[in-house]
């Protein structure tokens, strides 16, 4: 009882002491909040109230990285990768050259490479494109390496992908799907992406994978009644839905890209300015051309498909004609078929051209091989009558023997260098001799006052000589009819 009253007597001094309205103010001053009678005897660290309301930090519990390097690996750490190829014909050379740029498309797509290996077989495995015995022993070489992803040199059917997943038990991709990552990480245009993003769907489409039943939806409205609940439209149909609805409106999107691009060759052929177009293996030196010829400033890198995004650019042959310059997108052995058809558009500026220059890697262990798989794709896009100059390019780095032998074997052909400019004179001057030139050779004293006419003579025919005189320019000329004609009034009568 005494306790009790006591406090309570103390309790009534406090208020008296401070006001009511002061009450909450007076308990949070530390000469009133604290008291030696009361506070005094109590265990322990005490803190003020603005300590007690942070935020403490637990010593011991973060994980971040002191080591830079090891900050560095864990940012930049590349996907392990083991290669796999099916030898069905050839030579054991052919498989390994297979391989071998296979690994070169996993470099570039950023992945590291710890091993490689190829099974000879009359074809490829119905269900796990190896066989389920090889299949055993790839997963133990995946164990071994500590891989996380196999890629197989060839096309995968959906089943091959899934049954071979099941055994490796990482994940699985093709020589398509690779190539189709390295377009989309390429691809700066806006038609390139869109060209690459229609592949990529093409691609994906039959090879979704879902839950199946357990995803379905129900066939009617959520009221209930008969016949509203069944399996319905399940998840990957849904997804599948919507991918070809996406493919139809890139597909416009792409039509409308090549409106333009169709505009502006059509410009071209109505001013009668010429085309070139480059073609070639990828890697093979194109842009480094482009550049070496006209001076263009395009990327150029030493990894397949570093450009993707065609280039037209103007140039001019020793002799004043003007002419255009194509660079196309590369060529690789087994280009998906999703590919070509994507890039039709783009592929059309060698179909369009009135002379090919076909680059080649005279450096590369196999360049035959890269001329064959180029023109089948030419074949493909319909550009087999357009004339075709074979461009030997890296002669620096090329055996003089291989040299020796492509240029006998193609008739049509020269060794230059893009990177020190070796016979890059004589190409200029083989792609004047080879373009077409204007059918109608005029003589004509043009006035003075008649100037454009001479101009398009430079821009659109061939200027033989060109000699001021007191009347006007006596202009002799190769053009084309549409310009005969506006000259031929000027023709003098002696040359009639």
């Amino acid at each position: 009882m005494t306790s009790s009253s006591s406090s309570s007597q103390a309790t009534k001094r406090l208020v008296h002491t401070h006001p009511e309205g002061l009450r909450a103010d007076a308990l949070m001053e530390e000469d009133v909040a604290w008291s030696l009678e009361i506070d005094g005897d109590r265990d322990g660290e005490q803190f003020d109230r603005s300590e007690r309301a942070a935020l403490r930090r637990v010593a011991g519990l973060s994980t971040e990285l002191e080591d830079v390097t090891e900050v560095e690996y864990r940012q930049l750490r590349l996907e392990r990768v083991v290669l796999v190829g099916v030898w069905t014909s050839g030579t054991v050379r052919d498989a390994e050259n297979s391989l071998a740029e296979l690994a070169a498309l996993a470099e570039t797509a950023g992945a590291m490479v710890l091993d490689g290996v190829i099974q000879r077989r009359d074809k490829p495995d119905a269900a796990t494109y190896i066989g389920s015995g090889k299949a055993g022993e790839l997963r133990d070489i995946v164990l071994e390496t500590g891989a996380d992803t196999v890629i197989c040199d060839g096309e995968l059917s959906p089943g091959q992908l899934i049954h071979l997943e099941d055994v490796v038990k990482v994940k699985v991709i093709d020589r398509t799907a690779l190539i189709l990552d390295i377009f989309a990480q390429h691809a700066k245009s806006r038609e390139g992406k869109a060209q690459v993003a229609l592949a990529q769907m093409q691609y994906m489409l039959p090879r979704l994978r879902g839950w199946g039943q357990s995803l379905s939806r129900q066939m009617g409205g959520g009221s209930g009644g008969l016949a509203t609940r069944g399996p319905g439209e399940t998840k990957i149909e849904t997804d599948r839905r919507r991918i070809r609805e996406k493919m139809a409106k890139m597909r416009r999107e792409i039509a409308d890209m090549k409106t333009g691009r169709e505009i502006k060759r059509q410009e071209r052929r109505r001013n009668k300015v010429p085309s070139v177009a480059i073609a070639g293996y990828t890697n093979a030196g194109k842009s480094s051309l482009l550049n070496r010829l006209t001076g263009a400033g395009v990327l150029v890198e030493n990894a397949l498909f570093a450009t993707l995004d065609p280039t037209v650019r103007r140039a001019e042959t020793p002799s004043g004609r003007l002419y255009t310059l194509a660079d196309t997108v590369g060529f690789v052995r087994h280009l998906p078929h999703h590919l070509v058809e994507a890039f039709r558009s783009t592929m059309e500026e060698v179909g369009d051209s009135d002379l090919i220059l076909h680059v080649v890697d005279g450096s590369h262990p196999d360049p035959e091989e890269q001329l064959a798989s180029v023109r089948e794709v030419i074949r493909d896009v319909g550009a087999t009558d357009v004339p075709e100059i074979v461009v030997i390019n890296k002669a620096d780095a090329a055996d003089p023997l291989v040299l020796q032998r492509l240029l006998r074997i193609e008739k049509r052909s020269i060794a230059v260098s893009a990177r020190t400019g070796r016979g890059i004179a004589e190409l200029l001057a083989l792609i004047d001799d080879e373009l077409p030139r204007p059918s109608v050779k005029i003589e004509a004293l043009v006035p003075y006052t008649h100037g454009k006419l001479v101009a398009r003579a430079h821009t659109e025919g061939e200027v033989i000589s060109e000699e001021h005189t007191a009347e006007g320019t006596l202009l002799k000329a190769r053009v084309h009819e549409e310009l005969a004609s506006d000259l031929s009034p000027y023709v003098p009568a002696a040359a009639l």
